[in-house]
Formats: C-alpha cells, sequence, structure tokens
C-alpha cells in the first residue's frame, strides 16, 4: 500500500466528519458499518528508516471522532471482555466521538493510568479489537474499531492540557516498597499511594521504566511519554530510588523486617536473555536483543554525545519472530546497516510479532528469511562475526504452542553473510532477586508463583507483571499490578 501523507488523511477525514455531523447524530448501525476506517498517520518508510523519531504520528482531531463514530455501542461490549483490564471501551470511543475529550480520559483513568503507552504498544488487535463486533460482522481484525488508536488520541490530548495529578487519600502510616519501574510496578505504585500509604520505587537502572526505556525504541515509544507519567507518580509523593539492586543492595527479607516495609511488590520482569547455544556465541558481534536495545534505549548510543559505543555494522542478522526481533532490526537498520535481515524458523503466520510492526519493518525494507534457523555463527582469525549457517525447515504438526512445530530439511544448511548477529529468542527471570529469597516459591522456569490476589509464598509480599508471566504485554502487566494493588491495599487496611 502506497504511502498517504498526514496531510491528506486530515483532510479527507474533516470532510466525512462534516457529512456525519450533518446527519444530526441519527446514525444508524449500517450508517456506522459503512464509514472508512481512520488510516494512521506515519512517517514515509524511506525517511523514518534513518531516524528515530515517532513512526506513528497520531491521529488528527477529525479523525479521531470519525473512527470513534464506527462504534455500534453494543449492549454485550464484548470489546471490553477482550481487554486484561476491562476498560470502558465503549464509554470513551462515545465521548471521543461526541468530541469531548476530557470525559474520554477521565473514563480511560478509572481502570489504566497509562494510555499513552497502552495505546502506542499494546496488541490490541488479538485483544480488544479481536472481539469487536466489526470484526466479526466484516470477518476482518484490520475493520475493528482502532481502540488503541483511540485511546493514545484521548492520552496525548491530555498530555497538551496539562496532566492532572491524582488525589492522595491522607497518610495511613503504611510504607509499600515496589521493586522494578515497569508497568506493573507503576500501577501498583499509583494505586497503593492513592490510598494514602507511602510507596517507595526500589530501580535497578539508573532510569526508571523498566522494558518501557530499555526495551521499546524510541521511534515505536518516545521515553517522554513514560516520563510524564513517571513525573505524575513523583507528583504523588512516591518516592524513586534508582541504582538500587534488590537481591544485592537488600533482600526481600531485610526491606521487611530491618527496613520496616508493611508490603512488597515485586515487578522486576523477565530480563535474563537467551541464547541458542550453538556454535560461536562467542564472537564479537554478537548480541542478546536485550544487550544490544538497552545499549541504544537506556544508553542512548544512537546519539553520538551519549559516549555510548555500539558496534558499526553493514550486514545485521536478528534471529526470532517476536516484537523484540522487530525493534532490534529496525534499531539496527536507523544505526546505519546496509542491509538487516530477520532469520525465523517457522512462517509470517506463526509469528508473534505484532502485524502492524512486521508491516512497518518490511516497510522499511527489513528482509524475512522464513522457515530458516543458525546452527552455527562463522568468525575470522580475530574472533569477529564474518557470517552464519543456517538450515532450512518446512512446517509440521502443532506443538504446545498450538502452532505447526519447525522440521529441519536434512542436508539444507547454506551460509548468509553478516558482520553482527543479534539473538531475540525470549529472555528468562533474572535469579539475583529470588536465589536470595529462599521461601518464595518459583515455577521451572524461576518465574514467581502467585495466588489470584497476586500475593506470593512469601508473607506481605506480592508479585506481577514478566517476573510471574514471563515476557508478556504492558496491558497484561497492568492487569497483575491492578490486582495486586487491590490486594495490598486490601491487607494493609486490616491491619491493626
Amino acid at each position: 500500500m502506497s504511502h498517504i501523507s498526514p496531510e491528506t488523511l486530515k483532510t479527507q477525514a474533516e470532510q466525512v466528519l462534516e457529512q456525519l455531523l450533518a446527519k444530526g447524530g441519527s446514525l444508524t448501525a449500517k450508517d456506522r458499518m459503512a464509514i472508512p476506517a481512520q488510516a494512521m498517520p506515519e512517517q514515509e518508510p524511506a525517511v523514518r528508516a534513518r531516524n528515530f523519531t515517532e513512526v506513528a504520528l497520531g491521529y488528527s482531531e477529525a479523525q479521531a471522532r470519525v473512527e470513534a463514530m464506527r462504534c455500534l455501542q453494543c449492549r454485550k461490549k464484548p470489546c471490553v471482555e477482550g481487554c486484561p483490564v476491562r476498560l470502558d471501551i465503549p464509554g470513551f470511543v462515545a465521548a471521543i466521538a461526541a468530541g469531548e475529550y476530557q470525559q474520554a480520559i477521565d473514563i480511560i483513568k478509572r481502570d489504566s493510568l497509562l494510555p499513552a503507552i497502552c495505546g502506542r504498544v499494546c496488541p490490541q488487535e488479538s485483544q480488544c479489537q479481536a472481539e469487536c463486533t466489526l470484526t466479526k460482522a466484516l470477518k476482518d481484525v484490520n475493520q475493528a474499531v482502532s481502540i488503541g488508536r483511540l485511546e493514545r488520541f484521548a492520552a496525548d490530548w491530555e498530555r497538551t492540557q496539562g496532566m492532572k495529578t491524582p488525589a492522595v487519600k491522607p497518610s495511613t502510616g503504611r510504607r509499600v516498597a515496589v521493586i522494578g519501574s515497569g508497568p506493573a510496578s507503576l500501577v501498583v505504585a499509583a494505586d497503593v499511594r492513592r490510598e494514602g500509604h507511602a510507596v517507595t520505587i526500589l530501580e535497578a537502572f539508573h532510569k526508571p521504566g523498566g522494558v518501557m526505556i530499555y526495551g521499546i525504541p524510541e521511534f515505536r515509544l518516545p521515553k517522554q511519554i513514560v516520563q510524564v507519567e513517571i513525573d505524575s507518580l513523583l507528583a504523588m509523593g512516591v518516592e524513586l530510588r534508582t541504582n538500587f539492586v534488590v537481591g544485592r543492595t537488600r533482600r526481600l527479607q531485610d526491606l521487611l523486617q530491618v527496613d520496616g516495609y508493611d508490603a512488597i511488590f515485586v515487578g522486576t520482569g523477565a530480563g535474563l536473555p537467551k541464547f541458542m547455544s550453538i556454535p560461536g556465541e562467542e564472537y564479537v558481534g554478537v548480541f542478546s536483543a536485550n544487550e544490544y536495545l538497552t545499549r541504544v534505549n537506556l544508553m542512548k548510543a544512537y546519539m553520538k554525545e551519549s559516549g555510548t559505543p555500539v558496534l558499526p555494522a553493514r550486514h545485521v542478522v536478528v534471529v526470532g519472530g517476536g516484537n523484540v526481533a522487530m525493534d532490534a532490526a529496525r534499531t539496527a537498520l536507523r544505526l546505519g546497516a546496509e542491509r538487516v535481515s530477520i532469520v525465523y524458523r517457522r512462517t509470517e503466520a506463526e509469528m508473534p510479532a505484532r502485524v502492524e510492526e512486521v508491516g512497518h519493518a518490511k516497510e522499511e525494507g527489513i528482509e524475512f528469511r522464513l522457515l530458516q534457523n543458525p546452527t552455527r555463527i562463522l568468525g575470522d582469525e580475530h574472533g569477529r562475526v564474518t557470517g552464519i549457517e543456517c538450515l532450512k525447515y518446512e512446517l509440521g504438526e502443532p506443538d504446545d504452542s498450538g502452532r505447526r512445530r519447525p522440521v529441519a530439511i536434512p542436508g539444507s544448511e547454506f551460509l548468509l553473510e553478516a558482520d553482527t548477529v543479534i539473538v531475540a529468542i525470549g529472555n528468562g527471570s533474572n535469579p539475583l532477586l529470588t536465589s536470595t529469597a529462599p521461601d518464595l516459591k518459583l515455577n521451572k522456569w524461576g518465574n514467581i508463583l502467585i495466588d489470584p490476589d497476586g500475593k506470593t509464598s512469601m508473607d506481605r509480599v506480592f508479585a506481577g507483571g514478566d517476573i510471574v508471566l514471563g515476557a508478556a504485554t504492558v496491558i497484561l502487566a497492568m492487569g497483575q499490578g491492578r490486582q495486586a494493588a487491590v490486594s495490598i491495599n486490601r491487607m494493609l487496611a486490616a491491619l491493626p
């Protein structure tokens, strides 16, 4: 599909909106289903592929209202059932359709504190939009109401108006430690602080924000947006302590017994990279996607003045098919690589990455090498990467994940030139914290086990997010954080 300029999309939407408003608000379901879905304005692919500015530019006011008018306002609200935090989606969408943007953001913030973030990075197409009645009626999830884009519109509108600091109840004298500052932790910090409890966030890195800061690139989630959410917490009176590594600086037991916290929430994420265990992974030029993205996103290696080194590359191979693989590949391209290839052992249909992210990568010139997987990494006499050997695959029967299992084709090995290899096949939980807390029960992957209320096997210790779920989404982490906050507040209220 050819690129359409933001100006053209805005003008087209203004014309449609004028026609819809002329009907006087008496739109039938048939009228709504005939309204054209609004495309997201974006930077032109050849331009954005060489900069770190946000790709998606956001709806204009006319686009947002037109898109919101497509909502059928279903009585059963199936979209709400598809949302992990149960947003009142029809409510805020109707408010946008009416041009009542403050009302829209007020409705959203009853259940979600990070709408500008969720509207950008959550996989709505497999959650709320998958359940949209338009998806079923038109037999295409791409024809659903663009709930995520409307959520982003409302949040961005609020930011231009000036953010309101949430109200905080009088002090209770209770103290809660929140470990980590990713999406689950931010939700817990806000919900617990609202009830009047003192909250301290303990962050291992020098900057807060978790995976939203170190993992997701600037061109997909501008860091200034995350900082606005952090600033809101600080304005509420939440204390932030960075460079604080629980498990080394302090153990969980010490926080409770020595420092006197009444409750703890563990939201440390899943930041331990996995590798392929193939020959050559020790060569210079092999990175985990975690390290690569952290250097660029958190330490701003793409800015020369940052002083953070990043290996110059001409031919980059990224192994994996998830959102992190797309992020790493698109980042490498923006850092100046001449050719970037994604190697994935299944087909595009089985890729866990968002369809939108795959589409953006293709538009920017990323090469997709499907049904292939590395068997070894090649290097020169100086220990530097020169290429990879891959094996071709075909799909067999479904595995435990429900996706068809890749089956190697004997004798199909071939060589692929590369001077950088980025491994993006997932992350596990870092054992630093859990290894110093023997009373914490874990599953076989090292994730913390919790009950339905978010409580762990340790008294007064709760957990949520990727440290429980494994690598998941922002909105799922938020859902767990919300449940844990409810449980923490209930527990603290019952204390004598």
